[in-house]
């Protein structure tokens, strides 16, 4: 229940609209997902620098770095996510109205969260890229050894092993990364975003 001590001067301050003229660009908010290791860490920073290259403004959020700081207090209980989905989601708003395009970073593995995410942040607004590599090909790059703790049974929950991944129905974009590279999957994105995005 919100607080009635609360007054929102939302209306009183620069629109959307105004930083958008400035920036020159339409803000979206990409929302990459996918299993760990699928690539979607290293597709947004290649992503990010591409929009930086063509004149675009863009900010990435990323899985790893959010938790670090703004939700270092979550776990990874399926409620835990989801509040680390809904921060994330208004950050993500923030930047959507500040003018920004905001690429992020997200497991985020199951359809209602990820549908949480979107009503945050507007249907309108929101991208959803589909990054997707089979479980095995990600569990051969386990760059960060997570899988094979899961397997273990050192990491409980990991999505994938022994907590669900549900892939998205009607993703925006698809990206499958198996015989892709980096920059062709980014380049992927930023063509399908590039019209969405130019004033």
């Amino acid at each position: 229940m919100q607080s009635t001590n609360i007054h929102p001067i939302f209306d009183r301050l620069l629109q959307r609209s105004d930083r958008e003229k400035q920036l020159q660009q339409r803000s979206k908010v990409l929302w990459l997902t996918g299993l760990s290791g699928s690539g979607k860490s290293t597709i947004a920073q290649d992503l990010e620098r591409r929009f930086y290259n063509e004149g675009f403004f863009a900010q990435v959020l990323d899985g790893d770095n959010i938790r670090s700081g703004i939700n270092n207090n979550l776990g990874f209980s399926i409620e835990d996510r989801k509040e680390n989905i809904r921060r994330i989601a208004e950050v993500a708003a923030l930047y959507l109205h500040s003018g920004v395009i905001t690429i992020n970073s997200f497991i985020s593995p199951t359809r209602q969260i990820r549908q949480f995410a979107k009503d945050i942040i507007g249907k309108d607004d929101f991208i959803e890229v589909f990054i997707n590599t089979p479980l095995e090909v990600c569990e051969q790059r386990d760059v960060k050894g997570l899988y094979k703790k899961a397997r273990k049974g050192e990491i409980k929950g990991f999505t994938g092993i022994d907590s669900p991944y549900e892939a998205p129905l009607n993703p925006a974009l698809e990206i499958q990364t198996v015989n892709m590279s980096i920059q062709e999957a980014s380049g992927m994105i930023f063509e399908y975003i590039k019209p969405l995005i130019q004033l």
